[in-house]
């Protein structure tokens, strides 16, 4: 945890909205901004807002704003100013010789929480390389303004120990990052390649951060998963086995929760992630029904599945926490179920449905077992989906019949 003097850091929160962002998507990513701060063990005391045309070059907000905040600062006793909007190094820079107190921005703090949350040695390497591409700039030059690093939200990981170390050596330890994620990924591409050269229906599971998700593949595996009622409450892909009427091949992937203006460094850093979802032959995207800007919240995980070349993959929605809306559900997006994985309402419905979409996108298959072929038959039960099996009295072997996935050269795909 991060914490100052056994305290969590008093936070003042600033953002400036322009003339393109509306008033409820403003509204929307303040909200979120006291979460993520949440989320990061600070403690949100307050925020100011401004309406720009557009963002103050040297100040974001303009001088006269500046001394507000200046004033709230000194006033309340505030450790960190976090900005919603993104920060410049210059920009940085100023803003703490003005402010007297650290000052980071909406990406810093994304890769803090996400310092935090990973576990993998893959996740670490990608949130610490992350982490100095985009902190370098922001510590070159800076002097004794170096000293407001020594540690909290911002900079977690790299941050309390490294940061401080000359250009030269930062610039080391990222190509030794690099390098290291480059023979991970390898390793991960040759055990994706076996997972997907096998029969097994691979289902992904997205959406925006704290959807449910997590909470959704617990309930559809009937598994001990990480839930938690927070923002990035997973980060590193999390696969389990899934039985749909009395099947098991199917394999369901979770992944790190989509974020409205999900910062470039994270796209990057955690391509490696997405790329365990990138083919399957099904998406499950969930949607918190309850939230006041679910549309917002949809409209932002289809836009990504678009930059991310996925939105070729057919997509079931699934409406989730029907059980917190206030009001009726209105389905935007088709095909979709409406749920409530906590209270389990819902679950057996998803399970047809993705019983259905598999279905109607496999390929039919007949084939001919004999009767010493035991393990054969097995692993036909296990990684496809059989519908028929008949024994041939005249010629004494089985005849199988059923459903498989549809293979694809994933080595050669773009």
């Amino acid at each position: 945890m991060i914490e100052t003097e056994n305290h969590p850091e008093r936070v003042l929160i600033v953002g400036v909205q322009t003339e393109n962002i509306s008033d409820l998507k403003f509204e929307t990513i303040m909200k979120e901004m006291k979460a993520l701060t949440e989320t990061a063990n600070g403690l949100p005391v307050g925020e100011i807002t401004q309406k720009l045309r557009r963002i103050d070059q040297k100040s974001v907000v303009g001088s006269g704003k500046l001394m507000d905040v200046r004033d709230f600062v000194i006033n309340s006793d505030i450790d960190l100013v976090i900005f919603l909007n993104r920060l410049s190094p210059n920009t940085n820079m100023y803003l703490e010789e003005q402010l007297d107190v650290k000052v980071i921005d909406r990406v810093q703090l994304i890769l803090d929480i996400f310092a935090q949350r990973a576990r993998s040695q893959a996740g670490k390497l990608q949130v610490e390389l992350a982490q100095y591409q985009y902190l370098l700039p922001r510590v070159i030059g800076q002097g004794t303004s170096l000293s407001r690093l020594a540690g909290g939200i911002g900079t977690r990981g790299p941050g309390e120990t490294k940061l401080e170390q000359d250009r030269r050596v930062i610039r080391g330890r990222i190509h030794t990052i690099e390098k290291d994620l480059k023979q991970l990924e390898e390793h991960r591409e040759r055990t994706r390649i076996r997972r997907q050269s096998g029969r097994e229906f691979n289902i992904g599971l997205v959406g925006y951060t704290n959807a449910g998700k997590s909470t959704l593949l617990r309930e559809l595996t009937e598994s001990e998963t990480y839930v938690q009622d927070q923002l990035f409450a997973t980060l590193d892909p999390l696969t389990r086995k899934l039985e749909i009427n009395g099947h098991d091949a199917f394999t369901i992937t979770d992944t790190v929760g989509f974020i409205d203006e999900l910062p470039t460094e994270l796209i990057h850093a955690f391509n490696s992630t997405l790329e365990e979802i990138r083919f399957v032959d099904l998406l499950i995207h969930v949607v918190d029904a309850s939230h006041p800007a679910s549309n917002m919240h949809e409209d932002t995980v289809v836009e990504l599945l678009k930059d991310l070349d996925m939105d070729h993959i057919p997509v079931l929605t699934v409406y989730n926490k029907i059980d917190k809306a206030d009001t009726g559900i209105e389905p935007t997006l088709q095909p979709n179920v409406t749920i409530s994985a906590l209270d389990k309402k819902g679950i057996e419905t998803l399970k047809q449905a993705i019983w259905d979409i598999c279905i109607s996108n496999a390929e039919e298959f007949q084939v001919e077992i004999q009767p010493e072929e035991a393990e054969l038959l097995a692993l036909y039960r296990q990684k496809t989906l059989i519908k028929d099996i008949e024994f041939n009295e005249e010629y004494q072997y089985y005849i199988l019949s059923g459903y498989r996935r549809r293979l694809t050269d994933i080595r050669n795909e773009e």
